[in-house]
This record gives C-alpha cells, structure tokens and sequence, in this order.
C-alpha cells in the first residue's frame, strides 16, 4: 500500500492550493522568472534508471511552466523517424520528478521506445502545485492547457517526436487537465488517460471542485471549443479509479467514462473481471462505438488515491494495484496502430 494514505489532510491541502492563486510569472518580474528558469537548466534532479532527462521550458505572456523530456537510451532512428510522446501530468504535491519516480514510467519507455514528457506545475500558480482544470472562469484553465500545448509543440520541434502519436496521461488534478487538453484540442491527441480524477465540466471554481471530489456535482456536458471535430473524432478515453479512493469520490471515474461515451454516442459492454497475480482485481467496462472502443473504465478494487502498481516508497503510489503504467501504454500504443 501507498506510505501515505490522503484524507482530511489532503483534502485540505487541495483546497488551499486551489484558493492560493499567485500572480502569474511575468507580473513577479524578470528576476522571479530568471530564478525559476534556473533550476529548470539544471540536471541534478532526474529519477532512476537509464536514458536521458531533459529540462525546458516555455514561456507565454500568460506566464511560464518547466518541462522535463526523457528520452530513452541506445536510440538508433533511420534519418526522419519519430517516436511516440506520452504526457504525463503529475497530481497535487507532485513534481515531475516525484511523479515520473512514482509511476516508473521511463522504464516502460525504454523497453518499448517512446518519449515521456512531464509538464511542471508552477508553484506560483497554485501553492500545492495543482493545475488549474477547473478555474474555467477567469481563463486560468485554458491558459495552462495552452502552455502545456505549447510544450508539446516545443519538443516536437527539438526532439524526434511525432505530432501525429501523442497521448495524455494524468493523476487527480493531472487527469483532470488531461481530460480538459484533450476536449480542448481532440485533433491533438489520439489517447487520454485519467487516473484519480474528476471529469472536466464538473466544477468552476476552487469550492465547487472541492464538491465535484467529494462526487456531490452533477457532471455538465463535456466543454469543446469551436471549432472542434464532434465527439466522435474525440481521442480514445481510458479512466482507472480506485474503489477505496477517499480523495477523489470513485463516482468522478464513471461519470468521466459515460460523459465521454454519451458525447460519442457509445454503449457500454458486459462488465468482466481481471486479476494478475496477489494484485487488486479490477472490473473493465468498454464503451464501443460500432466495433471501436470510445472509453474504458477499469476500476480497481481497494485502490485508494494512488497510481496503481507505482512505486510504494513514492507517495500516491500503491504498488499492489494493477500496473497503470503499463496500462497507459497498451492503450496508447492501440491507439497509435488504429
């Protein structure tokens, strides 16, 4: 089990974060933004294991968010090859370290040969570190989903990743500006996963988010901005959600899935039950479209509000659950084959 089981604490904890908001960087003034770039230029910081850790940065009159790349080891492309980008958003006291350290997801790059890229949160934006998927209001949501974009596009352009093989992946407040990205910019993305989190549309506010985790808010139509492809050109949505999650009420997982599936017109097929080894079993239900799957849920028995399977010494990391990481990417990678 995770070392760290969130309660009140953490609920607390979300709900100064999200009602702490600071200026935005360039407001600070040059030299606040000199000293965030600072640590961003540095590679002292970079989890275990092989290949190569990254930092960048992008910066818009909005403000500006650190980025980390990892790029695997012993890469051998032929002249004008690309590989695939996963983006990883982290959760509520999460850094991009503390989050790709938890997940492992660089192992799972490296034996199967994808980029990972793990936006930062600025803790000038939210003190807890949180985006801000639900302050929809005052634009502050939209503005970070745009910075987020823009360091998709950045390492597009530096590195070989392919534009047209790109999936979201995100924790809590991570999955939900996941979810927000990809109904944002559906033509962007192939895939979207959400682990932990509250479907975009619930809430407009730091109070109103606070009900929508506790799965007291009705989830709202979800939000597309025009002009974008229907709900049925929307990338494909896998959302994993713990039974015994007391941080984000498990109700937030299945409102998630049948949002998306009722905007895509998509039924829901016959429950079954999966269970590898001494893991937690999950129940998978598919939400198809004619012959394609539109969204999956898999809801993990006795999970709490951790990435399941990730690394137990990592908070929010329960490693008897069955692994996301590894999730995440078969779903992408079908994704990418389609």
């Amino acid at each position: 089990m995770a070392k760290r089981k969130p309660g009140a604490a953490w609920t607390r904890m979300w709900q100064q974060g999200w009602s702490a908001l600071a200026r935005s960087n360039l407001r600070a003034g040059g030299q606040a933004v000199g000293k965030a770039l600072k640590p961003a230029l540095s590679r002292r910081k970079r989890p275990p294991g092989d290949g190569d850790w990254l930092a960048g940065a992008v910066i818009a009159a909005t403000g500006m968010r650190r980025y980390w790349l990892y790029r695997p080891p012993g890469l051998q492309l032929k002249p004008g090859e690309r590989l695939p980008l996963l983006v990883m958003l982290h959760g509520c006291g999460q850094t991009a370290h503390s989050f790709a350290a938890s997940t492992r997801m660089n192992r799972v790059a490296a034996r199967e040969g994808f980029l990972v890229l793990y936006p930062e949160q600025d803790r000038l934006a939210n003190a807890q570190g949180c985006w801000n998927w639900f302050d929809t209001r005052s634009g502050r949501a939209d503005n970070e989903a745009a910075l987020i974009l823009q360091a998709i596009d950045q390492v597009c352009q530096l590195y070989p990743a392919d534009r047209e093989c790109v999936a979201l992946a995100g924790l809590s407040a991570g999955a939900s500006m996941a979810a927000l990205l990809a109904s944002r910019y559906p033509d962007r993305f192939k895939a979207v996963v959400m682990h932990s989190g509250i479907p975009p549309g619930t809430a407009d506010s730091g109070l109103s988010a606070l009900g929508a985790m506790r799965g007291r808010r009705a989830t709202q139509p979800l939000p597309v901005s025009a002009p974008a492809p229907a709900a049925t050109a929307w990338p494909a949505l896998l959302v994993i959600h713990g039974s015994r999650d007391a941080v984000v009420a498990p109700n937030n997982g299945r409102a998630a899935v049948q949002a998306w599936a009722d905007a895509a017109h998509a039924r829901a097929a016959q429950p079954r039950t999966v269970r590898r080894g001494k893991r937690y079993p999950s129940t998978v239900i598919d939400f198809k479209r004619g012959a394609a799957t539109v969204a999956s849920l898999v809801e993990v028995d006795g999970l709490g509000h951790a990435w399941s399977g990730g690394q137990a010494s990592q908070p929010f990391g329960d490693g008897q659950g069955p692994d996301a990481s590894r999730m995440v990417w078969a779903f992408a990678a079908r994704q990418f084959r389609r």
